[in-house]
């Protein structure tokens, strides 16, 4: 089935998706509804190649994409990027069997990725992860451990699961890595992030050794589903293992090279805030004043300076479009933060509503500089990258 590139006008859904995020900011929980309307939009074929019936797009259109819904609902935006950034892993290191397997279940709207890395104390760069996966006597895979702050918790059917396989790396499968890779950027350039002897697997939401928690009380992205998720004798066959064998930084260092980023998620939400402003703005009152209208211009500056600069990551053109991507992150989601407070000083006790839209975006702006990489550790992979 050719999906065609309606799948990238995200344009009919915004309505629904703009008063979900009304709904769950006060139930902290998934809009189901929503999220079924999701599915049929076509949205989730955005970065599914043509081939497999998606619309092919590229980092710079999953990043517009990003950012239109996040205008309107940062939480969904949130499980839209993570589902993108799974399906553009498949893309590039799945076997043919995977991506005729999941692809296309991707671009219908029948299969709904997330990512499931992160865990309690093993720290931002996931490189203590107490998850294991231990091989069978049949030669499957046993997974063990506990996910938390997983975005799609519950809500998803496939999930991209994070585990210690105590193989450091085997090198036939790192020479014939795929599209090229090499494995090279999980033993240099990130050594920061993820650890030798890591591997990936892809764990569907059915599985019996799969379990959910939701009890997490947010303070932002209260509609993103995000959670625990937890592995007990988990059991998955080799096929279903992402990538080379314990070689799973270097498919975390091939995430930033795309050029997609949380970054977006970030513009859409400063794009909203500044929209509540100038709505204020064109009514009588103290934003109608010269003053006014001139912070709202030089707001309206730094919003178009970080929608640049995710534009820029999305298309690639840098000669270290690693580092762009990381940048684009920093300076979105600090821009985003800004643009939200600043707004909410110059509407007074006109925001100091818990139901007002506003607050919502300042919670959901500070969420973005937390997740993954955290901003700090943007910063010191950079660092990094100037050192080696």
């Amino acid at each position: 089935m050719s999906v065609g590139v309606s799948v990238i006008e995200p344009g009919p859904v915004l309505e629904t998706l703009l008063h979900s995020a009304a709904r769950t900011a006060v139930s902290g929980w998934p809009d189901e509804q929503a999220l079924a309307e999701l599915r049929r939009s076509g949205l989730l074929a955005t970065a599914v190649p043509a081939e497999y019936g998606g619309a092919g797009g590229d980092a710079a259109t999953v990043n517009s994409v990003v950012e239109r819904v996040a205008r309107v609902n940062p939480s969904v935006a949130i499980i839209l990027f993570q589902h993108f950034a799974v399906t553009m892993r498949i893309a590039e290191w799945g076997t043919a069997e995977q991506k005729a397997a999941l692809l296309p279940a991707f671009a219908s709207g029948e299969c709904l990725a997330a990512s499931a890395w992160s865990e309690r104390g093993a720290g931002a760069a996931k490189k203590n992860i107490a998850t294991t996966g231990s091989r069978t006597p049949d030669g499957r895979w046993r997974l063990n451990g506990a996910k938390s702050f997983t975005t799609g918790a519950g809500v998803a059917d496939i999930y991209l699961v994070l585990a210690t396989t105590s193989v450091a790396h085997d090198d036939r499968e790192t020479r014939n890595g795929r599209n090229g890779q090499n494995g090279q950027n999980g033993q240099n350039g990130d050594s920061l992030y993820g650890s030798a002897g890591q591997s990936f697997f892809l764990v569907r939401g059915d599985n019996p050794g799969l379990g959910v928690d939701r009890s997490l009380d947010l303070a932002g992205m209260r509609g993103s589903a995000t959670g625990f998720v937890t592995l007990h004798d988990c059991e998955v066959p080799d096929e279903d293992r992402l990538g080379p064998l314990g070689q799973a930084p270097a498919i975390i260092a091939a995430v930033r090279e795309t050029g997609a980023t949380l970054g977006a998620v970030s513009v859409g939400i400063a794009q909203a805030a500044l929209d509540v402003a100038i709505d204020h703005a064109r009514r009588p009152g103290p934003l109608g004043t010269q003053a006014a209208r001139q912070r709202l211009a030089e707001l309206s500056a730094q919003v178009e300076a970080a929608r640049a600069i995710v534009d820029s990551a999305g298309r690639r053109q840098s000669a270290t479009p690693g580092t762009v991507t990381l940048q684009s992150k920093i300076f979105a989601s600090a821009t985003a933060e800004q643009v939200c407070l600043e707004v909410a000083r110059m509407l007074g006790s006109t925001a100091y509503v818990v139901g007002h839209q506003l607050n919502r975006l300042i919670a959901d702006a500070r969420a973005v500089a937390l997740m993954g990489p955290t901003n700090d550790l943007c910063r010191e992979l950079m660092a990094a990258s100037w050192t080696n």
